[in-house]
């Protein structure tokens, strides 16, 4: 059974307002001069850069987004194996001798709970349609993240999560730092526990970055035996001191240097220094440049005379300046079109026309609509923290959102609100605000309307219990003589439910199967009364560990009725998170599967973001209008990241 063809409409966090480009500036040896230089051309975002040749070729190796998904080049132009038909990721490339390395997630894992992130290399030379370019350096099964080759080229060194299932971690991955040969990639060197983002100097020292006991993210040092011999080297000193967060560290061949990106107590932004490892001295270098900018991910080139780095690109920056509404994303599916919006909680129109969306989830948020091809937004709703968003199948411009705090307790004032609008004009518009639960009945939130428009069902905390319960679609549950029943009840989350196009079903997220734990979430389907409910499996069979582990949510079906889409965990996590902005949950990302239980599991996007609130249309994607929002740059340090203690 082939996948419904048509269109998915999603968010990915933060990632909208990014517009990376790579910068550069000359290093003095004093480390008191620096002027900054741009390297990539404001398309779309590029980052995750490295030099490429000698110090006055200035060539670079880089990743960018602008085909839809992340891509490596070498300049300005793509390397033909980077190719979004053939992998939606690569990560951290590395040109050396002639070959490209990089990591990638094209090759699904050996278990669910697997990042699929692995080590490939290729002759760049070589035609890259033949197979046989394309060389694993990760065994099967493995994971390595952050590649890093010695000064030699002889030696790789790479943040490993081996054989291990993913724990569920994020804030810190749990990853050690493995050695091999380029000549004997299987022949593996784990050389220190817990560390990520390896770096060499020279042949002999890796830095790399932990977050010491104390909680200060740090850079260690590890002097390794000259002899390849895998005997536990000594332990790794620290050379950064508490008190300064650093990360993502650059090491300098030629100089006891390490270019670090860190993060200081009372200042927001991730800034760019030079840690001179003898002294102890830290030589800023972006806080002069950019003071009110994040940067990220610093690199050095071969004879340590320049160093470079990604940031946004500035609203005064050449290249790209707005946010389309709507970005067509590379799919993996032949026929399935993907989207993302600049918005969250996506919902198309029955007609295919217009797009209703959350612009922001704070009480700055509301409610927008946007033609389906990105052309025209209208407001409906401002100044009102809303989400979820869900038409009416029946009744032209009419749709179903929440207004109130997302993620609050059972007991916080959110209510289910009827929307009803009428475009006058290319600016003016009529809207008709209703609301259909009663205030005194605490957090009622994501309702889906049943495709004869006579329903809505949606989630509610009135019972003490985040429940489902179906109302009246017009009147809520004010409608005389009963508008509303609840069709689940118990001492768990029931939440986010969607209807079945022949009405038949409802799809929901639950963690009924285990009410203590308040992160594990699985799909499960009822009939519309509540009756005939069963979970549907997906990391693994029935009364599996893997099943246990499962976090799903925003579950939706296919036109058709056969499939489902959802976000999951289930692969791990794609690329080091402390290394990019604010992710809430940078393992999530977008899945289909059969409902009849009968697999057909397919991934739907590979990145280190978060992919969520998907929406799913019959109707194929138009040809997209760029306009949107003008960019800048208004995206989030990690959260958990504190200098407050």
């Amino acid at each position: 059974m082939d996948i419904p063809k048509g269109t998915i409409v999603f968010t990915t966090v933060g990632r909208p307002q990014y517009g990376f480009d790579v910068f550069s500036t000359p290093l003095s040896l004093n480390l008191q001069e620096f002027s900054e230089h741009r390297l990539t051309d404001g398309v779309s975002v590029n980052f995750n850069a490295q030099f490429t040749g000698p110090d006055e070729q200035h060539r670079l190796v880089y990743v960018s987004e602008r085909s839809g998904s992340s891509q490596i080049y070498l300049d300005s132009d793509p390397v033909p194996y980077s190719a979004p038909e053939i992998s939606l990721f690569h990560d951290r490339p590395i040109v050396r001798d002639g070959r490209l390395y990089f990591i990638s997630a094209h090759e699904p894992s050996d278990a669910p709970f697997k990042s699929w992130s692995a080590l490939y290399t290729l002759r760049l030379e070589l035609d890259a349609a033949d197979a046989k370019t394309l060389s694993r350096l990760t065994p099967y099964g493995c994971v390595d993240y952050s590649p890093s080759l010695s000064q030699s080229g002889d030696l790789v060194a790479v943040a490993s999560y081996g054989f291990r299932p993913w724990a569920g971690e994020f804030h810190h991955l749990e990853t050690d730092i493995v050695v091999f040969r380029l000549s004997d990639p299987t022949n593996r060197w784990l050389v220190c526990s817990q560390g990520g983002w390896p770096t060499w100097s020279g042949d002999s020292v890796i830095y790399f970055h932990r977050q010491a006991d104390d909680g200060w993210w740090s850079i260690f040092r590890l002097d390794l035996p000259s002899k390849f011999d895998l005997s536990p080297p000594p332990a790794p000193q620290r050379v950064t001191p508490p008190g300064v967060h650093c990360f993502t560290p650059a090491a300098m061949h030629n100089r006891p240097q390490v270019a670090v990106a860190t993060r200081r107590k009372g200042d927001i932004y991730r800034h760019i220094e030079i840690l001179d490892v003898e002294s102890g001295r830290f030589y800023p270098v972006t806080k002069f440049l950019n003071p009110n900018i994040n940067h990220y991910n610093p690199f050095v080139s071969s004879q340590s005379g320049f160093l470079g780095y990604h940031r946004f690109r500035g609203e005064s920056g050449h290249g790209e300046s707005i946010i389309p509404h709507l970005n067509l994303i590379s799919s993996p599916i032949k026929g399935l079109g993907m989207v993302r919006v600049n918005g969250s909680f996506p919902s198309v129109s029955p007609a295919g026309d217009l797009i209703a969306f959350n612009p922001d989830l704070d009480s700055n948020g509301g409610v927008d609509i946007v033609k389906s091809d990105g052309s025209k937004r209208w407001s409906l709703l401002k100044g009102r923290t809303s989400f979820y968003n869900s038409w009416s199948p029946k009744e032209k411009n009419v749709f179903f959102t929440s207004i109130g705090p997302i993620f609050d307790s059972v007991k916080s004032t959110v209510q289910i609100a009827r929307i009803s609008f009428d475009l006058k004009g290319e600016d003016d518009v009529e809207v008709e605000i209703k609301i259909l639960t009663k205030e005194e009945t605490g957090n009622n939130a994501f309702p889906s309307c049943s495709p004869d428009g006579k329903s809505v069902v949606f989630r509610s905390g009135r019972s003490g219990h985040k429940n489902l319960y179906v109302m009246d679609a017009v009147e809520g549950e004010y409608k005389f003589n009963g508008g509303i029943r609840q069709v689940t009840e118990g001492p768990w989350i029931d939440t986010m439910p969607s209807w079945s196009p022949d009405g038949k079903l409802i799809a929901f997220s639950s963690n009924r199967h285990n009410p203590d734990n308040a992160e594990a979430f699985s799909i499960y389907i009822m009939s519309p009364d509540g009756s005939n409910t069963r979970r549907i499996y997906v990391a693994g069979a029935e009364g599996s560990e893997e099943v246990d582990r499962e976090r799903i949510n925003h579950v939706c079906f296919s036109a058709d009725g056969e499939w489902l889409l959802f976000t999951s965990n289930i692969g791990g996590v794609t690329s080091d998170p402390v290394s990019l902005p604010n992710q809430f949950q940078p393992y999530g990302d977008l899945y289909v599967t059969r409902l009849d239980g009968t697999g057909g599991l397919r991934r739907l996007t590979w990145n280190g973001y978060e992919n969520g609130t998907p929406t799913w249309h019959p109707v194929p994607v138009p040809e997209l209008v760029n306009s949107g929002d003008k960019l800048l740059g208004r995206f989030d340090e990690p959260l958990w990241i504190k200098c407050d203690f």
